[in-house]
C-alpha cells in the first residue's frame, strides 16, 4: 500500500455555526449531502458535527492534491459513518475523477471535535 497524499484541516465550530445561522438551508445544501445533514442535525451539538465534516472535506481535497478549485463541488465528498461510528469517505464527480487519475483505492479519515474546534486528517492510499 502506497500513500498518495495527506491532508489536514482545523476549523472553529462557531464559524460554521455562524454560516448556518446566516445562510441556513442554502449553505447546508451547498456544502453537505442530504445524508450528512440528517446525521449532523440528529446530534446534540450539531454545529460541532457540521464543522467536523467541513474539516474532513478540506482534508480530503488536500490529500487529493487539489485544494479547493473550480469544477469541484463540496458534495462530491461525503462522510459516512459505519455501524461502529467510524467515518468513511465516499466520493463522486470531479473528486472521484481526480482519485481515479491518481489510482487512489481508499481515503482513510479521522475527525475530532470539541465545542471550539473541529479537525480532520485524511490519507489517500493506493494498493
Amino acid at each position: 500500500m502506497d500513500i498518495v497524499g495527506i491532508g489536514t484541516d482545523i476549523v472553529e465550530c462557531a464559524r460554521i455555526g455562524k454560516m448556518i445561522e446566516d445562510h441556513g438551508e442554502l449553505f447546508l445544501q451547498r456544502v453537505y449531502t442530504p445524508r450528512e445533514i440528517r446525521y449532523c442535525q440528529a446530534r446534540k451539538h450539531s454545529w460541532e458535527h457540521f464543522a467536523g465534516r467541513w474539516a474532513a472535506k478540506e482534508a480530503i481535497l488536500k490529500c487529493l492534491g487539489t485544494g479547493w478549485r473550480k469544477g469541484l463541488c463540496w458534495t462530491d465528498m461525503e462522510v459516512r459513518n459505519d455501524t461502529d461510528g467510524a467515518p468513511h469517505v465516499f466520493i463522486c464527480g470531479a473528486a472521484k475523477e481526480r482519485a481515479t487519475d491518481l489510482k487512489i483505492s481508499d481515503i482513510k479519515l479521522t475527525i475530532s471535535h470539541c465545542r471550539a474546534f473541529a479537525t480532520a486528517f485524511a490519507i489517500a492510499v493506493r494498493e
